[in-house]
C-alpha cells in the first residue's frame, strides 16, 4: 500500500501504556498530526524509523516526530537516514536535519544576528584543560558568572550536561577529558534566568507562530526537561518574543516545515536562543490541538498542491 506521509516514531513510543503519561502524550500528539493530514485527504500511517519490513519508497514523505532513541543509536540511525533519504522525501529535509544535528549551528545563527548565550566550542581531541577554558572564557569571551555549563555538541535530553562551579572545575577535569576524546563539547555561561524565569519554547510551522509553553526546572535543578522533574505550562508570549522566534527560523538554511525555538532572558536581560529544534522536537500539540491542524495545512499546501 502506498502512503502520502509516514509519521516517524521509535520502537519504545509506538503504543500508549496505562500509567505512563509520556507514552500517552506521544501517541496522542502523533494521532493529532495523523488526523490533521487525513482530513486533507492524505493517506497516512505511523511507523518506527527502524521498521525493517516497510518499503520506504512506498511513501512520498516521512515526517519526523518521536524518533527519540536516535541519540543512543547514532551510528545506526545515521546509516538509516542516508538510505531512507534516497527512497523518500523527509520533513524536515535531510539537509536541515544534518545542519541541526550538531549545535555548531549556533555559531552560524550568531553570525546572522541571532543572540545566543556566551559559548566556547571545543573540538574533539582538543588538548586543553577545563581550567584553561575557564580562564579563556573570562579573559576573551566575556563570561561574567563563576558557573559554567558543559554539554556535548550532539546531544538530547540533557545527556552529559553538567553545571560546574568554578571551585569544582578540578573535580570535573577527568570527566571532561574522557568526553572530549569521543566528541566535540561546548562550554556556556550559566544562565540564572533559566532558573528564575524558565525557558520558553515557541512553536513555528512554515514560518507561522502557533503557540508557546514555559518550561521551569524543579527546585534545586537547572535542567528544564520533564525527565528531570521540570514542569511545562501554556505561555502567552510577547510580540518581541514572537518576532525573535520568527527571525530565528528565517535564519535557517531553508524554511523548516516545523520548528521549536527555545528562548530565554540572558544574564544581561536580553532575549537569547537556547536551541533551534528542527529535527524531532516535542511540540506540545496536547496543549494546542489546533496547532496540529496548522502543521497539516502547511504540509498539504507546500507538498501536495
Amino acid at each position: 500500500m502506498a502512503f502520502d506521509v509516514v509519521i516517524l516514531s521509535a520502537p519504545g513510543y509506538l503504543c500508549a501504556k496505562e500509567g505512563n503519561p509520556l507514552l500517552t502524550n506521544v501517541v496522542l500528539e502523533d494521532q493529532l498530526v495523523m488526523d490533521a493530514l487525513t482530513e486533507k485527504g492524505l493517506k497516512v500511517t505511523r511507523k518506527s524509523w527502524d521498521e525493517t519490513n516497510f518499503d520506504w519508497s512506498s511513501t512520498k514523505f516521512a515526517l519526523f516526530r518521536s524518533t527519540w532513541d536516535y541519540i543512543h543509536r547514532a551510528e545506526e540511525f545515521s546509516l538509516w537516514l542516508e538510505k531512507v533519504s534516497q527512497k523518500t522525501q523527509l520533513i524536515n529535509s535531510k539537509e536541515l536535519i544534518s545542519w541541526n544535528f550538531d549545535k555548531h549551528y549556533l555559531q552560524e545563527l550568531s553570525s546572522l544576528g541571532i543572540s545566543i548565550p556566551k559559548t566556547i566550542f571545543i573540538e574533539k581531541d582538543s588538548k586543553i584543560t577545563l581550567e584553561e577554558i575557564y580562564f579563556d572564557a573570562i579573559k576573551n569571551h566575556g563570561f561574567a558568572y563563576n558557573t559554567l555549563v558543559l554539554k556535548p555538541c550532539v546531544s538530547g535530553g540533557a545527556r552529559h550536561t553538567y553545571k560546574i562551579e568554578v571551585k569544582d572545575i578540578p573535580s570535573f577535569e577527568k570527566t571532561f577529558q574522557e568526553l572530549i576524546v569521543g566528541e566535540a563539547m561546548m562550554v556556556q555561561e550559566f544562565q540564572q534566568n533559566i532558573i528564575d524565569k524558565g525557558e520558553i519554547s515557541m512553536m513555528v510551522f512554515n514560518g507561522e507562530f502557533t503557540h508557546a509553553v514555559l518550561k521551569v526546572a524543579k527546585q534545586g535543578d537547572f535542567r528544564v526537561q520533564d525527565d528531570f522533574g521540570g514542569t511545562v505550562k501554556e505561555y502567552l508570549p510577547s510580540h518581541e518574543e514572537i518576532q525573535f522566534a520568527e527571525k530565528t527560523v528565517n535564519a535557517a538554511p531553508e524554511m523548516p516545515m516545523y520548528a521549536r525555538v527555545d528562548i530565554f532572558q540572558d544574564n544581561s536581560g536580553n532575549l537569547a536562543l537556547a536551541e533551534l529544534e528542527i529535527f524531532e522536537p516535542e511540540l506540545w500539540f496536547r496543549l494546542n490541538p489546533n496547532a496540529a491542524k496548522v502543521l497539516g495545512k502547511h504540509i498539504f499546501e507546500r507538498y501536495f498542491t
